[in-house]
């Protein structure tokens, strides 16, 4: 599948190892936390992830289906309770996204920014206020899934991510409509937020 035109708005922001041009992605947390497989609607392994222990700075490689190094997402500071987390490209090195998370109320809000100019690009809310509160005081309410909605710099509706109940943490990232956001960026951190939520 071609990358979008340079023309494109959002090809700057498009991860050079991966074509994340579904519609419909699945995320499934392996039993080994913080360990996750991507299957795209077809059930094809587009994205494998895991974090790596014992490090200073939080970092999650992820790799394509075929075990290619696709991108890494590292936090900004050591050891980071809220902070930001920086999306580079495997295949190029350059940082495409930065994801900033709004720490306020423990309300589970994060927005996607430019990595150069800060500038809003895309937010991810959560659906529900109250479980995301519980979901920070009490880890039993993390077996409730959550859901959340993302929108692009305007407000303008633009996916969802769905939690589902399982054993194993499992959601569906869904775009609906992707057309003035850097999709693929967006899709990569919808699948890391998990991970993210859940340190």
């Amino acid at each position: 599948m071609s990358k979008a035109s340079p023309s494109d708005s959002s090809s700057k922001y498009d991860i050079s190892t991966v074509d994340l041009d579904d519609d419909r992605y699945e995320v499934k947390q392996s039993m080994i936390r913080n360990k996750y497989v991507v299957r795209d609607s077809t059930d094809n392994v587009v994205l494998r992830g895991k974090q790596k222990m014992f490090k200073l700075k939080e970092e999650f490689p992820f790799v394509t289906g075929d075990d290619e190094d696709a991108f890494s997402v590292k936090a900004g500071g050591i050891m980071d309770i809220a902070g930001n987390y920086t999306i580079t490209d495997s295949g190029t090195g350059e940082d495409v996204v930065v994801l900033d998370e709004d720490y306020s109320l423990f309300v589970e809000n994060w927005t996607i920014r430019d990595p150069d100019t800060g500038e809003a690009l895309a937010t991810i809310k959560s659906k529900n206020k109250l479980l995301s509160a519980l979901r920070h005081l009490f880890s039993a309410a993390n077996l409730v899934p959550n859901k959340y909605e993302i929108f692009d710099a305007n407000g303008g509706h633009v996916g969802d991510i769905e939690g589902k109940f399982s054993m194993r943490d499992a959601y569906t990232v869904t775009i609906d409509d992707a057309s003035d956001v850097p999709k693929e960026a967006v899709i990569a951190a919808a699948c890391i937020l998990d991970a993210l939520e859940n340190k």
